[in-house]
């Protein structure tokens, strides 16, 4: 048996140029393998146009729906567009009326808060005054009623009423007067009365006069009291109007700025959706379009593939009838050539390669005391002075001189103010630059964190999408070609256990014929009598008898090993497909919640730069008001040239060389 497998290929030619010398047909089972697998290549050609005729028809069905699809997410694209630009637009015309509302909310407020501050200032005023006029009222009645009372004559005592009118604010001068002058007649005592006489009376009621004069300011008071309680209610009515009309004004404007916000945050929900509709949609298109051109690359490879596969077929079928015809019984060298060299092709699995796929003389010794002075010092206004000292009257320049040190102390006094104020606002303005330029600085580097992070999430999501996407093709792709694969092995056992029995029926019918040949000579056919030549009788073609069973044993053996093989390689397949596709979805479920995981953490990164960039803006106002003050306050308060300190000095000497230039003018003697 090994001898024969070592050298099959040798034996086979020579079994063929044997049974071609030999007219006899000794594996009639071999020959109808050939011939049935000649009908079925013819059938599985037949069977193979169908397929592709189907699948063509898929081919272009699918791209005609998927370039409507495709066509209608473009329309859909647009007019998300259109809707998200109205969005956007519809919400920055309420923004505006919102903050239209907001002033005017904050105006009403405004002249509610004034006009109530105003009612309380009127309402003390009215208090104040209704009080005077009803004590005022109060004491008119009392005195009326005291100088009414003429029954008997009243004591002076009993003139106090009327005298305190006097201390009455309301009460005009001349009526005060006009009480004076009474009091005053009431009070004289009669003449003649002796010392020892009973006490005199307050008066003798002889004055009507005052009476009237005191009801009508009684009147006066009370019709002025009255009209002044009149104006206090009308004004305290159209105050509560006033209140009353700015409340409603104010609840409008609260609602109508409650419905705009809410119709705000309702077209901002729908740019929102939008736009997730607009990605969406986005993201479909781009799956379609590139799904599209992988069907169309896909359908003309299969388009190419099956002509060939065609081709191939054809010529299978005419070699197997070539075989047959040339051959005659040799059926199993047609299995040979359909199984055995696509075998050794078959050894690798597509799942390997699945798995392959960031100025008298006094007066001039001042004069030349403060030309020294004024050299020595470099001082303008001492080396002027000098001049004027040389030439002004004597009194004139002592006073110029007094003049002129009074003016250098408020001089200094409005500057040592002025100092204290730019040193506090130069330090808060300082403070304030240091921390908004810090608070700056810190939001840019956030910002460009969060925007780096932002662009590593969106690649990340975008490569674990494709990851995701390859995934599922290749597991697509796997499945289909394990079963292929699977159909393939199946039909192939299948085939090489048949072909195993038709070679064992024909080595079974060849052993038992030789067999028999060779123990009698029943199988000779009887002739005539003749002379006698042979000196054995006729046993067969014993010769050539060996090498077409061994052939016959040899292609058994291959066979055998055929199935075998394939079966193992089935077995082996099929793990590696489970291992590849558990490993998948492994590997799918934890690239998709990564995505997830990214998603969310894109939005939150997304909704925080936002925010930082409304903070960047408000800080660099800030910082820019801040700035702008440093520059108004520069002129005034930062030294330009020369410092706060020497000034003082400076002045200060001045003012001493002026005061002792003024001893030497009033003749004190003054060194120079």
């Amino acid at each position: 048996m090994k001898r024969f497998a070592a050298a099959s290929a040798f034996v086979f030619g020579g079994a063929l140029a044997a049974d071609v010398r030999s007219t006899v047909t000794p594996v009639q089972k071999v020959i109808e393998l050939l011939e049935n697998m000649m009908s079925k290549g013819k059938q599985e050609k037949h069977e193979e146009q169908v397929q592709f005729a189907a699948y063509k028809q898929f081919c272009d069905d699918t791209t005609v729906n998927k370039q409507r699809a495709i066509k209608e997410a473009e329309e859909a694209i647009e007019v998300l567009k259109a809707d998200i630009q109205k969005y956007t637009s519809d919400a920055a015309e309420l923004t505006k009326e919102i903050a239209e509302h907001d002033a005017d909310i904050a105006t009403w407020n405004g002249d509610k808060k004034a006009a109530t501050n105003v009612r309380a200032i009127e309402k003390a005023d009215y208090e104040v005054m209704h009080k005077d006029y009803s004590e005022s009222v109060d004491a008119l009645l009392r005195a009326i009623a005291v100088l009414k009372k003429q029954a008997h004559d009243r004591p002076q005592a009993s003139l106090a009423q009327v005298s305190k009118l006097k201390t009455m604010s309301l009460i005009p001068n001349e009526a005060k007067k006009a009480i004076d002058l009474f009091l005053v007649q009431g009070a004289q005592d009669p003449e003649g009365l002796e010392v020892s006489a009973p006490e005199a009376a307050g008066y003798e009621f002889r004055s009507h006069g005052i009476i009237e004069m005191l009801e009508k300011l009684h009147d006066k008071f009370v019709d002025e009291r009255t009209a002044l309680e009149k104006a206090e209610m009308n004004s305290k009515h159209a105050f509560d109007m006033l209140v009353q009309d700015l409340t409603a004004q104010i609840e409008q404007a609260t609602t109508d700025r409650g419905e705009k916000a809410e119709t705000k945050a309702k077209k901002l929900q729908a740019k929102a959706d939008a736009e997730g509709d607009l990605s969406d949609t986005t993201t479909t298109k781009e799956a379609d379009e590139k799904y599209l051109s992988d069907l169309v690359a896909t359908c003309e490879q299969k388009a190419s593939d099956f002509e060939s596969r065609q081709q191939l077929r054809a010529e299978e079928i005419e070699a197997i009838e070539k075989a047959v015809e040339i051959l005659s019984s040799n059926a199993v060298k047609g299995n040979s050539e359909k199984y055995l060299p696509s075998f050794a092709q078959k050894k690798g699995s597509a799942l390997a390669q699945l798995r392959a796929s960031r100025s008298s003389e006094p007066q001039e010794r001042v004069a030349e005391f403060l030309r020294a002075r004024g050299e020595r010092l470099n001082s303008r206004v001492l080396s002027a002075l000098a001049v004027r000292v040389a030439d002004d009257p004597f009194a004139k320049v002592k006073k110029m001189i007094k003049d002129l040190i009074v003016r250098l102390m408020e001089e200094a006094n409005e500057e040592a103010e002025h100092k204290g104020w730019c040193d506090t606002e130069l330090s808060t303005n300082e403070q304030t630059r240091k921390e908004k330029t810090e608070a700056v600085e810190t939001l840019h580097a956030e910002i460009d964190q969060l925007e780096a992070s932002i662009s590593k999430l969106t690649e990340d999501i975008s490569e674990l999408t494709k990851a995701v996407a390859e995934l599922d093709s290749a597991m697509a792709e796997a499945t289909k070609n394990r079963q292929t694969e699977k159909a393939t092995n199946e039909q192939t056992i299948k085939d090489a256990g048949e072909a195993q029995t038709a070679v064992a029926q024909a080595l079974t019918v060849l052993k038992e014929f030789y067999a028999k040949a060779g123990e009698a000579t029943a199988l000779i056919q009887q002739q005539p009598e003749a002379p006698e030549i042979f000196d054995s009788p006729y046993k067969g073609m014993q010769a050539e008898n060996g090498g077409v069973i061994g052939m016959l044993e040899v292609i058994e053996s291959d066979f055998a090993r055929l199935e075998a093989d394939t079966t193992a390689a089935e077995a082996t397949a099929q793990k590696e497909y489970d291992a590849f596709m558990t490993d998948s979805k492994v590997d799918k479920a934890a690239k998709t919640k990564d995505i997830e995981h990214k998603e969310a953490k894109k939005q939150d990164e997304t909704q925080a730069l936002t925010t930082k960039n409304s903070d960047l803006e408000g800080t660099q106002k800030e910082l820019d008001a801040a700035l702008a003050y440093y520059d108004k306050l520069k002129p005034s308060c930062v030294d330009a040239g020369v410092s706060y300190e020497d000034r003082v000095a400076r002045r200060k000497e001045e003012i001493e060389s002026l005061q002792e230039a003024l001893r030497i003018l009033n003749g004190e003697d003054i060194a120079l």
